[in-house]
Protein backbone atom coordinates (compact mmCIF):
# COMPACT_ATOMS: atom_id res chain seq x y z
CA UNK A 1 0.00 0.00 0.00
CA UNK A 2 1.80 3.01 -1.14
CA UNK A 3 1.00 5.80 1.61
CA UNK A 4 1.78 9.29 0.64
CA UNK A 5 1.28 12.51 3.33
CA UNK A 6 1.20 16.05 2.39
CA UNK A 7 1.94 19.15 5.04
CA UNK A 8 0.23 22.61 4.20
CA UNK A 9 2.47 25.02 6.46
CA UNK A 10 0.60 28.51 6.31
CA UNK A 11 0.12 31.52 7.43
CA UNK A 12 -2.76 30.82 10.18
CA UNK A 13 -2.55 26.90 10.46
CA UNK A 14 -1.40 23.61 9.55
CA UNK A 15 -3.07 21.23 7.62
CA UNK A 16 -2.07 17.14 7.51
CA UNK A 17 -3.14 14.66 4.81
CA UNK A 18 -2.47 11.15 4.15
CA UNK A 19 -3.40 9.37 1.40
CA UNK A 20 -3.08 5.61 -0.12
CA UNK A 21 -2.51 6.25 -3.29
CA UNK A 22 -2.43 2.36 -4.78
CA UNK A 23 -4.67 0.29 -7.49
CA UNK A 24 -5.07 3.40 -9.40
CA UNK A 25 -7.18 4.79 -6.23
CA UNK A 26 -6.59 7.71 -4.34
CA UNK A 27 -8.55 7.07 -0.77
CA UNK A 28 -7.55 9.76 2.19
CA UNK A 29 -7.21 7.94 5.36
CA UNK A 30 -6.36 10.86 7.46
CA UNK A 31 -6.77 14.47 7.88
CA UNK A 32 -6.25 17.10 10.50
CA UNK A 33 -5.81 20.86 10.87
CA UNK A 34 -4.39 23.06 13.67
CA UNK A 35 -4.96 26.72 14.18
CA UNK A 36 -1.41 28.37 14.90
CA UNK A 37 -2.13 30.32 17.33
CA UNK A 38 1.36 32.24 18.08
CA UNK A 39 2.59 28.24 18.38
CA UNK A 40 5.76 27.38 16.33
CA UNK A 41 4.52 26.06 13.04
CA UNK A 42 7.85 23.84 12.58
CA UNK A 43 6.81 22.25 16.06
CA UNK A 44 3.45 22.04 15.32
CA UNK A 45 3.47 20.72 12.12
CA UNK A 46 5.92 17.58 13.19
CA UNK A 47 3.20 16.94 16.11
CA UNK A 48 0.18 17.63 14.17
CA UNK A 49 1.85 15.28 11.51
CA UNK A 50 2.56 12.38 13.91
CA UNK A 51 -0.89 12.43 15.36
CA UNK A 52 -2.73 12.34 12.01
CA UNK A 53 -0.47 9.32 11.02
CA UNK A 54 -1.69 7.70 14.26
CA UNK A 55 -4.87 8.24 13.44
CA UNK A 56 -4.44 6.02 10.43
CA UNK A 57 -2.86 3.69 12.07
CA UNK A 58 0.81 4.50 10.82
CA UNK A 59 4.26 5.63 11.72
CA UNK A 60 6.38 7.89 9.45
CA UNK A 61 8.26 5.12 7.97
CA UNK A 62 5.43 3.55 6.57
CA UNK A 63 5.02 6.92 4.48
CA UNK A 64 6.54 6.14 0.75
CA UNK A 65 6.88 10.01 -0.07
CA UNK A 66 6.08 13.07 2.59
CA UNK A 67 5.49 16.36 0.48
CA UNK A 68 5.59 19.81 1.60
CA UNK A 69 3.74 22.94 0.83
CA UNK A 70 3.45 26.84 1.70
CA UNK A 71 6.35 27.42 3.88
CA UNK A 72 6.84 23.63 5.27
CA UNK A 73 10.27 22.93 3.33
CA UNK A 74 11.99 23.42 6.28
CA UNK A 75 10.62 20.39 7.96
CA UNK A 76 13.90 18.44 8.26
CA UNK A 77 12.13 15.08 7.49
CA UNK A 78 10.21 16.01 4.02
CA UNK A 79 10.67 13.99 0.99
CA UNK A 80 10.15 16.70 -1.26
CA UNK A 81 8.22 20.41 -1.68
CA UNK A 82 5.60 21.80 -4.38
CA UNK A 83 5.21 25.26 -4.41
CA UNK A 84 1.29 26.42 -3.31
CA UNK A 85 -0.35 27.09 -6.18
CA UNK A 86 0.17 24.06 -7.71
CA UNK A 87 -0.84 21.83 -4.27
CA UNK A 88 -3.86 24.55 -4.29
CA UNK A 89 -4.65 23.09 -8.38
CA UNK A 90 -4.26 19.40 -7.82
CA UNK A 91 -6.41 19.64 -3.97
CA UNK A 92 -8.89 21.58 -5.97
CA UNK A 93 -9.48 18.74 -8.65
CA UNK A 94 -9.56 15.77 -6.36
CA UNK A 95 -12.42 17.75 -4.53
CA UNK A 96 -14.04 18.68 -7.91
CA UNK A 97 -13.62 16.82 -11.19
CA UNK A 98 -14.86 19.36 -13.13
CA UNK A 99 -13.05 22.66 -11.68
CA UNK A 100 -10.52 24.47 -14.04
CA UNK A 101 -10.10 27.12 -11.85
CA UNK A 102 -8.80 27.04 -7.85
CA UNK A 103 -10.05 30.40 -6.29
CA UNK A 104 -7.54 30.42 -3.27
CA UNK A 105 -8.61 32.42 -0.22
CA UNK A 106 -5.83 32.30 2.42
CA UNK A 107 -4.73 34.32 5.43
CA UNK A 108 -2.99 36.80 4.14
CA UNK A 109 -3.92 36.76 0.05
CA UNK A 110 -6.53 35.79 -2.24
CA UNK A 111 -5.09 33.49 -5.40
CA UNK A 112 -7.02 32.69 -9.13
CA UNK A 113 -5.26 29.57 -10.13
CA UNK A 114 -6.30 28.15 -13.94
CA UNK A 115 -5.46 24.33 -14.20
CA UNK A 116 -5.93 21.68 -16.55
CA UNK A 117 -7.69 18.21 -15.52
CA UNK A 118 -4.67 16.99 -14.08
CA UNK A 119 -4.13 19.85 -11.78
CA UNK A 120 -1.37 21.19 -13.76
CA UNK A 121 -1.05 24.70 -13.37
CA UNK A 122 -2.28 27.15 -16.60
CA UNK A 123 -1.89 30.66 -15.26
CA UNK A 124 -2.71 32.32 -11.94
CA UNK A 125 -2.88 35.63 -10.44
CA UNK A 126 -3.00 36.86 -6.98
CA UNK A 127 -4.34 40.13 -4.78
CA UNK A 128 -1.42 41.78 -2.75
CA UNK A 129 -0.51 41.08 1.15
CA UNK A 130 -2.09 43.94 2.36
CA UNK A 131 -5.63 44.06 0.76
CA UNK A 132 -8.07 44.13 2.97
CA UNK A 133 -9.17 40.48 1.01
CA UNK A 134 -7.64 38.00 3.19
CA UNK A 135 -8.10 35.45 6.05
CA UNK A 136 -5.99 37.98 8.13
CA UNK A 137 -7.95 41.18 7.85
CA UNK A 138 -11.45 39.48 8.52
CA UNK A 139 -10.08 37.68 11.16
CA UNK A 140 -8.94 40.85 13.01
CA UNK A 141 -12.24 42.64 12.37
CA UNK A 142 -13.88 39.68 14.09
CA UNK A 143 -11.90 40.29 17.08
CA UNK A 144 -12.69 43.84 16.76
CA UNK A 145 -16.34 43.44 16.59
CA UNK A 146 -16.33 40.47 19.46
CA UNK A 147 -17.56 38.13 17.54
CA UNK A 148 -16.14 34.10 16.67
CA UNK A 149 -14.74 33.10 13.59
CA UNK A 150 -17.48 30.59 13.46
CA UNK A 151 -20.05 33.33 13.36
CA UNK A 152 -18.77 35.67 10.54
CA UNK A 153 -20.64 33.76 7.85
CA UNK A 154 -23.49 33.07 9.56
CA UNK A 155 -24.55 36.47 11.10
CA UNK A 156 -23.41 37.63 7.08
CA UNK A 157 -26.11 36.24 6.06
CA UNK A 158 -28.35 38.13 8.12
CA UNK A 159 -27.54 41.55 7.01
CA UNK A 160 -30.49 43.16 5.47
CA UNK A 161 -28.05 46.69 4.65
CA UNK A 162 -24.50 45.85 4.06
CA UNK A 163 -22.07 49.15 4.37
CA UNK A 164 -19.17 48.08 2.16
CA UNK A 165 -15.49 49.47 3.03
CA UNK A 166 -14.24 51.79 0.85
CA UNK A 167 -10.38 50.83 1.30
CA UNK A 168 -8.15 48.33 -0.24
CA UNK A 169 -5.51 48.51 2.36
CA UNK A 170 -6.73 46.65 5.23
CA UNK A 171 -5.28 49.63 7.77
CA UNK A 172 -7.82 51.43 5.94
CA UNK A 173 -10.58 49.26 5.58
CA UNK A 174 -10.37 48.70 9.53
CA UNK A 175 -10.84 52.40 10.14
CA UNK A 176 -13.85 52.36 8.51
CA UNK A 177 -14.69 49.40 10.05
CA UNK A 178 -14.45 51.44 13.33
CA UNK A 179 -16.41 54.40 11.56
CA UNK A 180 -19.07 51.90 10.90
CA UNK A 181 -19.46 50.70 14.43
CA UNK A 182 -19.53 54.59 16.23
CA UNK A 183 -22.43 54.86 13.51
CA UNK A 184 -23.96 52.18 14.70
CA UNK A 185 -24.14 50.13 11.87
CA UNK A 186 -24.49 46.23 12.94
CA UNK A 187 -22.32 43.65 12.92
CA UNK A 188 -24.17 41.81 9.95
CA UNK A 189 -24.27 44.63 7.79
CA UNK A 190 -20.62 45.34 8.17
CA UNK A 191 -19.38 41.50 8.02
CA UNK A 192 -21.70 41.38 4.65
CA UNK A 193 -20.48 44.56 3.33
CA UNK A 194 -16.86 43.46 3.87
CA UNK A 195 -17.68 40.51 2.31
CA UNK A 196 -18.87 42.27 -0.49
CA UNK A 197 -15.82 44.22 -1.17
CA UNK A 198 -13.68 41.25 -1.08
CA UNK A 199 -15.89 38.87 -3.48
CA UNK A 200 -16.24 41.81 -5.75
CA UNK A 201 -12.20 42.13 -5.77
CA UNK A 202 -11.44 37.92 -6.16
CA UNK A 203 -14.20 38.35 -9.14
CA UNK A 204 -12.03 40.97 -10.78
CA UNK A 205 -9.13 38.62 -9.79
CA UNK A 206 -10.75 35.61 -11.57
CA UNK A 207 -11.74 37.24 -14.53
CA UNK A 208 -7.53 38.24 -14.95
CA UNK A 209 -6.55 34.43 -15.64
CA UNK A 210 -9.43 33.87 -18.09
CA UNK A 211 -10.93 30.59 -19.06
CA UNK A 212 -13.52 30.70 -16.91
CA UNK A 213 -14.96 27.76 -18.65
CA UNK A 214 -15.41 24.77 -16.08
CA UNK A 215 -16.11 25.24 -12.00
CA UNK A 216 -14.64 27.60 -10.27
CA UNK A 217 -13.91 25.42 -6.83
CA UNK A 218 -12.71 27.55 -3.12
CA UNK A 219 -10.23 26.13 -1.34
CA UNK A 220 -7.96 27.70 1.42
CA UNK A 221 -9.44 28.65 4.93
CA UNK A 222 -12.71 31.65 3.70
CA UNK A 223 -13.90 28.83 1.48
CA UNK A 224 -14.99 27.58 4.85
CA UNK A 225 -17.26 31.12 5.22
CA UNK A 226 -20.50 30.79 3.91
CA UNK A 227 -20.99 34.56 3.92
CA UNK A 228 -18.12 34.55 1.05
CA UNK A 229 -19.49 32.39 -0.64
CA UNK A 230 -22.69 33.79 -0.88
CA UNK A 231 -20.79 37.39 -1.78
CA UNK A 232 -18.55 35.69 -4.62
CA UNK A 233 -21.82 34.33 -6.16
CA UNK A 234 -23.48 37.44 -6.00
CA UNK A 235 -20.34 38.96 -7.48
CA UNK A 236 -20.00 36.41 -10.49
CA UNK A 237 -23.49 37.57 -11.17
CA UNK A 238 -22.42 41.26 -11.36
CA UNK A 239 -19.46 40.32 -13.15
CA UNK A 240 -21.46 38.41 -15.70
CA UNK A 241 -19.32 35.18 -14.99
CA UNK A 242 -21.57 32.05 -16.23
CA UNK A 243 -19.07 29.61 -14.35
CA UNK A 244 -20.39 28.06 -11.03
CA UNK A 245 -18.31 28.37 -7.83
CA UNK A 246 -18.45 25.75 -5.45
CA UNK A 247 -17.01 25.22 -1.88
CA UNK A 248 -16.43 21.77 -0.24
CA UNK A 249 -16.34 20.73 3.63
CA UNK A 250 -12.68 19.97 2.79
CA UNK A 251 -11.57 22.57 1.42
CA UNK A 252 -9.31 24.28 3.70
CA UNK A 253 -7.16 20.60 3.29
CA UNK A 254 -6.50 21.23 -0.77
CA UNK A 255 -3.03 22.38 -0.06
CA UNK A 256 -1.91 19.09 1.88
CA UNK A 257 -4.27 17.15 -0.52
CA UNK A 258 -2.91 18.54 -3.42
CA UNK A 259 0.80 18.05 -2.11
CA UNK A 260 -0.19 14.03 -0.74
CA UNK A 261 -1.27 13.51 -4.47
CA UNK A 262 1.77 15.28 -6.52
CA UNK A 263 3.95 13.09 -4.09
CA UNK A 264 2.29 10.18 -4.86
CA UNK A 265 3.11 11.44 -8.79
CA UNK A 266 6.69 12.16 -8.50
CA UNK A 267 6.93 8.64 -6.13
CA UNK A 268 6.06 6.76 -8.40
CA UNK A 269 8.17 8.51 -11.41
CA UNK A 270 11.38 8.06 -9.32
CA UNK A 271 10.09 4.64 -9.04
CA UNK A 272 10.17 4.26 -12.58
CA UNK A 273 13.41 5.71 -13.39
CA UNK A 274 15.23 3.49 -10.28
CA UNK A 275 13.76 0.22 -12.37
CA UNK A 276 15.14 1.56 -15.68
CA UNK A 277 18.31 1.99 -14.21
Amino acid sequence: MPVTSGIDVGTGAIKVAVFDVSDGKETCLAKRVERLRQRDPLVLSAQLYDETLKQAGLQRGDVAYCATTGEGEALEFHTGHFYSMTTHARGAVYLQPEARVALDTGALHGRAIRMDDRGKVLNYKMTSQCASGSGQFLENIARYLGIAQDEIGSLSKQADNPEKVSGICAVLAETDVINMVSRGITAPNILKGIHESMADRLAKLLKTIGGLDGVIQMTGGLALDAGLVEAMKEALVREKVAAPIESHPDAIFAGAIGAALWGAFRHEKLARLAQAA
